[in-house]
């Protein structure tokens, strides 16, 4: 009673997995996914147990329709799942047992599968490839999915309503800070409109939780951080990191205050 995509980004640096449902909380139940390892959508009567053993599997060297198989093999429930799995190479696998509650099905390609169950029809998931496929291979991975995902739910999506969405990526040192491998992680756990919810999310999380590229900062030179201190002063604060601080920008804005990201920039200046 899902539709979801679980895809590898096109420089083989990223995997992810969105989904949406008329469900409470989808991205608890869902996806999961692992930096150099692969991604995974199990959903339908999902079994929960198959994230951490697909994932097993493919660290371990197995590809996603070897790992598909012995998931398969070893569930006696095979019949009512679907899952979704792409590997670290990109090879993707889809499996949607005959019992799942109709219109049920999937489809793969390099580097993507796209799965569904109790959807309006086959066209949630052709319209979700077909946005995969039209949206940018040098887009970031998350914005691919969301637009695949938005794509879906635009066609039908889950034919009993809206409820919740979720979207999940990883790459190598992706996280807050570089600490982890967590690009996104964000979840609409109740929502009348859960993909809107979520891109709005999204937008956040880039600001928020995304270093900086070299074109977006801006040197901060002596007259600049002039401006920048009296700005904080003005605000309440005793200085310009302070501010940072409270704001949650340290992702855009050097620790020596070198540099500025232009969007944070704009904020200090009202321009946003």
């Amino acid at each position: 009673m899902t539709f979801s995509i679980v895809a590898r980004s096109s420089d083989g640096e990223s995997w992810g997995v969105a989904v949406a449902s008329k469900f409470l909380a989808v991205g608890a139940v869902v996806p999961a996914a692992v930096a150099e390892v692969g991604a995974i959508a199990t959903q339908a009567d999902a079994n929960v147990a198959y994230k951490g053993i697909a994932l097993a599997h493919l660290d371990e060297g197995a590809t996603a329709p070897v790992a598909l198989q012995r998931l398969l093999e070893e569930d006696e429930g095979r019949d009512d799942r679907q899952v979704g799995i792409v590997d670290v190479d990109g090879n993707a696998a889809s499996h949607t047992g005959h019992a799942c509650i109709e219109w049920a099905g999937g489809m793969i390609g390099e580097g993507y599968a796209i799965q569904g169950n109790c959807l309006a029809g086959a066209e949630v998931v052709e319209a979700m490839e077909l946005a995969w496929h039209a949206s940018s291979d040098g887009s970031p991975l998350a914005d691919r999915l969301l637009l695949a995902l938005a794509a879906g739910d635009v066609a039908g999506g889950d034919k009993r309503g809206r409820q919740s969405a979720a979207l999940l990526v990883v790459s190598e040192g992706a996280g807050y800070g570089g600490g982890d491998d967590i690009a996104v992680d964000l979840r609409v756990d109740d929502h009348p409109a859960p993909i809107d919810e979520l891109t709005r999310l999204l937008e956040l999380n880039e600001l928020y939780l995304t270093a900086s590229t070299e074109e977006e900062r801006v040197p901060v030179t002596p007259e600049l951080d002039a401006e920048l201190q009296a700005f904080a002063r003005d605000a309440g604060f005793p200085d310009f990191n302070t501010w940072v601080g409270t704001e949650n920008y340290e992702m855009r804005v050097a620790p020596d205050l070198a540099w500025i990201d232009q969007r944070v920039l704009d904020i200090v200046r009202g321009d946003r």
